[in-house]
């Protein structure tokens, strides 16, 4: 399938999933664009596995309907099968294989014609760094180089699109940011991606980015675009004792949120209307109730960051309910 930038992949409306009582995904809509990375953000439980297995068609909707490729999810789920890729969090290939025995098995699996499966595992084997690692157990690798193998096997058949749950939880920074990387070569190569994350710093590399909380689609847009909207509602205390500072902000009418980072504090306000009426009026709040308290201190100002976005838009402390990387 030919798709020109910007074209919506994926179209879902009132995407919904009930287990029970329990509404695991609440009415959500989506509308992901072609050949970019789209980032699902939220805590375990927020609905995101559950989103993305109805999308591909491995779970059938509660309620709403889903489009991919013009193609209507569930009941076309088998024509959709041969256009997309799906990597979990687990390693999931078979780890007494080799490296090359991993892609051989799932070449045929995903019906690579046998004259060409001989070229594209090469191709793959050199793109992901396995050269010298071809004959060797996939069950004897690191953690990023499993993830890396996981990650070329889902691209074998040369997919579309690609589902990612969370694919980087367990592997170290540096492979994590090696990873990222192919999934940016994925991408200008033509590829959709849609990668679910708890990690402040990978969402902050999608193109564009949806945050879920408790099932509920809470916002959607690029990072720049989320965390403009926060413009004047953010800010950075410079405290002789953050400590104390801390628990003396954190009843300023107007604070929404207070977590030390380092020496200092960062303070979100629930306030909105004029950013220099906001920016003015809360930090001299702040700067008296420390001032009549004794504490030597220092109000300024501060860019809003993504998880100052996940905590004004879900109401909870993005420090427990989110790793912040």
């Amino acid at each position: 399938m030919s798709i020109d930038s910007g074209t919506a992949v994926i179209l879902a409306r009132g995407l919904t999933r009930r287990f029970g009582d329990l509404v695991a995904v609440d009415r959500v809509d989506l509308q992901v664009p072609a050949r970019q990375v789209y980032g699902f953000l939220g805590p375990n439980g927020s609905g995101k596995s559950t989103t993305i297995r109805m999308l591909c068609g491995l779970l059938t909707p509660s309620a709403g309907e889903i489009e991919v490729f013009g193609l209507r999810i569930p009941a076309e789920a088998e024509a959709l099968r041969r256009h997309i890729g799906y990597m979990t969090q687990r390693f999931s290939l078979f780890e007494d294989l080799t490296v090359r025995e991993n892609l051989e098995f799932l070449a045929a699996v995903q019906g690579v014609p046998k004259a060409k499966t001989k070229a594209r595992i090469d191709e793959l084997l050199e793109q992901y760094h396995f050269g010298d690692r071809r004959k060797q157990l996939a069950g004897t690798l690191s953690g990023g180089q499993k993830q890396r193998l996981a990650l070329a096997g889902a691209v074998i058949h040369e997919p579309e699109l690609l589902f990612l749950d969370e694919p980087t939880s367990a592997v170290d920074p540096e492979s994590r940011r090696d990873f990222w990387e192919k999934l940016f070569e994925l991408a200008d190569a033509g590829t959709t991606l849609l990668v679910s994350t708890h990690l402040m710093d990978e969402a902050e590399r999608c193109h564009r980015l949806a945050i879920l909380s408790l099932g509920v689609l809470v916002a959607d847009g690029t990072p720049a675009e989320l965390t403009g909207r926060l413009q004047g509602r953010t800010f950075i205390v410079e405290a002789a004792d953050p400590r104390r500072a801390q628990r003396l902000i954190v009843d300023v009418p107007g604070v929404l949120s207070v977590a030390q980072v380092g020496n200092n504090l960062r303070v979100l306000t629930a306030e909105r209307g004029d950013v220099a009426e906001s920016v003015a009026g809360i930090g001299r709040r702040i700067d008296e109730v420390l001032a009549r308290a004794g504490q030597t201190a220092r109000t300024t100002a501060t860019p809003a960051n993504l998880e100052d976005v996940f905590v004004a838009v879900t109401g909870n402390d993005a420090k427990h309910a989110v790793q912040a990387a």
